[in-house]
């Protein structure tokens, strides 16, 4: 495996890459710890601490903590993520948007181009919406975070933080372009990992002061294996449907003739129901912040605990739903239909037309129903181990939910772009099999 390894380091260009790919770690890191002017982060640090497990907390782990610390990088990609969501939902009811997006690569441009613009628009939006959120906070020792609120504050605060984003998308997409692996995925695959050393040393520092015996953090290491495992199959699982093209001779050329398929995976969503389901769920805790204590705000906190049976379930269905919604967007059996039979392509045994995409939605109905449900219970495992083993929503946070899932996910696209590297130039890859299948990108 070793031998493998250093085959990488010598093919110039994927050494090149990987390099580059580094050097723009180093950078995203840099900025994640540069404040912004005029915050008292020991009252940031001292809210968010009481405010984990709310809509803020998740936010701020997919910033690798830049939010909690009020960087330049606070809003992360996140604004370039809803973007592409939008326009990516706009494709499905706009007939401009669905035009763009069948007219191949210049389409994709062009939205990507759009994207940009809506990227710049939403994160000036939301730095600006932060700003007042920020100067309306206080600790709970009673210090506010904005020690001078004002116009001032809030205007820089919003230039920053949108200049912020604006950089961000740039340096993930000369990853995209010049290193190597996706550059969006692999930003916030590093701001999720910078997490992983704090957690650790957490239990390194309750088992050194026997808190916890050393036999439970070794069965949260082989849980942590087996889960790992579950997710990589979920990830690569498919269904494959079998497609034939008929042969068409054109002048003296034969074309078609061939046999492929239509892989339809497990789970063609990704992590978005997760993210869907849980930017909801926290909503009411959110809210229930900025309430006085008592009445309402408690039937909030209650209804809506974290730990709860109520929420779990919830949280549970809501990620089915979305999974099936979700999958409905990126996959729609007319237009594939559609396009075998532009192409003269058909499934054997199955009409071309509507039997066709009958056929594949009953097939992708079925597929889906076990991506979901395995996607719920990866959901709600952190809170189940938190609540059973008493450990930190930190540490169980890699247990789980969007998580490992953006890991395995962003590992297998980028050692799947190695892996091509390697075999292209009859280099041995990194896997015996070399039959690394990437995921569907962020």
């Amino acid at each position: 495996m070793l031998d493998r390894f250093t085959n990488i380091f010598k093919i110039p260009e994927l050494r090149d890459r990987i390099l580059f790919t580094l050097l723009i770690f180093l950078v995203y890191r840099i900025g994640g710890h540069v404040p912004v002017a005029g915050i008292n982060a020991g009252a940031l640090a001292e809210f968010f601490q009481q405010n984990a497990n709310t809509l803020f907390g998740l936010y701020d782990m997919f910033v690798g903590g830049a939010f909690q610390r009020a960087t330049i990088f606070a809003l992360g990609i996140m604004p370039y993520i809803s973007a592409s969501i939008i326009f990516q939902l706009m494709g499905t009811v706009v007939p401009y948007f669905q035009k763009l997006q069948k007219e191949g690569e210049e389409g994709r441009k062009k939205i990507n181009q759009l994207t940009r613009y809506g990227t710049v628009i939403l994160s000036a939006l939301q730095a600006g919406g932060v700003s007042i959120f920020l100067e309306r906070l206080i600790a709970t020792s009673g210090t506010p975070v904005v020690p001078t609120p004002g116009f001032g504050f809030r205007f820089l605060t919003m230039v920053t933080l949108a200049a912020g984003t604006t950089l961000i998308m740039w340096l993930g997409e000369q990853i995209t372009e010049r290193g190597i692996g996706n550059g969006i995925s692999l930003l916030i695959f590093i701001g999720i990992i910078d997490r992983l050393p704090y957690a650790i040393i957490e239990e390194a520092q309750m088992v050194s002061a026997g808190t916890r015996h050393i036999m439970v953090d070794v069965f949260f290491i082989a849980m942590l294996f087996a889960i790992t495992m579950a997710v990589v199959a979920l990830t690569q699982g498919m269904r494959k449907i079998p497609v034939q093209y008929a042969k068409r001779v054109v002048g003296r050329k034969t074309y078609g003739g061939q046999s492929t398929h239509i892989p339809l995976r497990v789970n063609s969503a990704g992590v978005m129901p997760i993210i869907f389901a849980q930017s909801i769920m926290f909503v009411p805790s959110s809210v229930a912040t900025f309430l006085p204590e008592g009445g309402f705000h408690d039937a909030l906190v209650s209804m809506f605990a974290s730990q709860g049976a109520t929420y779990l379930i919830l949280e549970a269905l809501l990620i089915v739903f979305f999974t099936y919604f979700y999958t409905a967007i990126v996959l729609n059996p007319v237009d594939l239909a559609d396009n075998m039979k532009k192409n003269g392509g058909f499934i054997p045994g199955i009409r071309p037309g509507r039997q066709t995409s009958d056929f594949i939605d009953s097939i992708l109905s079925r597929v889906t129903l076990p991506g979901a449900i395995a996607l719920a219970l990866i959901a709600v495992l952190p809170t189940v181990i938190v609540s059973q083993f008493n450990v930190s929503y930190n540490f169980a946070s890699f247990f789980g939910g969007t998580t490992i899932l953006i890991v395995v996910g962003v590992t297998l696209d980028t050692l799947q772009q190695v892996e091509s590297h390697l075999v292209m130039r009859h280099y041995e890859g990194l896997m015996k099999s070399g039959r690394i299948r990437g995921r569907r990108r962020m």
